[in-house]
């Protein structure tokens, strides 16, 4: 059983770094593996339905496609950035997961999720992710010309970029937290994205080893977390 875990690519453009890495990386991927989870804000923005795609992502799906055509099952989380994933996934077979998920591999309980709501403290952003998600905003997207849409995406998106809103070390502190009561809750592993730092952190609870893992992005570091035969590794990408 192999299993690879990655988030936060933001993909915007095939001429950014990230894009071309993340399709040589998924080229080299394929062979002997089984699951792909892709965990979130891995598009910079998301506005596409049934048959209307936006053109500088067509390349990067269809090779996600292409692999789970040839035996990779996909799985997409949804994050602060890509969601309403549903629309245009759902006719592929693709698994589209809301919010978070809790995985079994080879007996072994991992609760995966892109992380943004993992701070409950923040409540002016659940308030705004909890609109940006309602009926009333999915049924206005649905009404707009796809490229008007897509404009608006993008202009929004070049306006937010870089403001978290919180520190690295804040955000990993609060995941940390977080994971420890999962941990208490008899899982094995918490994988969780949106922080953007790469972190592998092993701890013994109620006499077991768990594992938290943040997946790092990949506009920074090319991280990925991959799974097999019962060990986890972080791992870095590189050409």
């Amino acid at each position: 059983m192999k299993a690879i875990f990655l988030s936060d690519a933001h993909l915007r453009s095939p001429r950014d770094t990230g894009y071309g890495n993340l399709l040589r990386f998924l080229d080299e991927m394929e062979p002997g593996t089984d699951h792909l989870f892709i965990v979130g804000d891995f598009f910079d923005f998301w506005f596409c339905r049934k048959g209307r795609l936006y053109p500088p992502f067509r390349a990067i799906v269809e090779k996600l496609l292409g692999l789970q055509r040839r035996g990779v099952q996909l799985h997409l989380f949804e994050g602060n950035h890509d969601f309403f994933l549903d629309d245009y996934f759902s006719d592929y077979g693709v698994e589209v997961v809301p919010e978070s998920a809790t995985v079994e591999l080879e007996k072994k309980r991992i609760y995966v999720s892109h992380g943004d709501r993992v701070d409950r403290s923040n409540r002016r952003y659940l308030l705004l992710r909890k609109f940006l998600r309602s009926p009333a905003v999915y049924l206005l997207q649905k009404s707009l010309p796809p490229s008007l849409l897509w404009s608006i995406a993008k202009a929004s998106s070049d306006l937010s970029r870089g403001q978290l809103g919180w520190t690295e070390d804040g955000l990993t502190s609060i995941m940390r937290n977080f994971a420890e009561t999962k941990f208490q809750n008899g899982y094995d592993a918490v994988v969780l994205g949106h922080c953007h730092r790469p972190l592998i952190s092993r701890m013994t609870v109620g006499g077991r080893e768990r594992i938290l893992v943040l997946l790092g992005d990949w506009i920074r570091h090319f991280t990925y977390l991959c799974y097999e035969k019962g060990s986890f590794e972080l791992m870095n990408y590189r050409m």
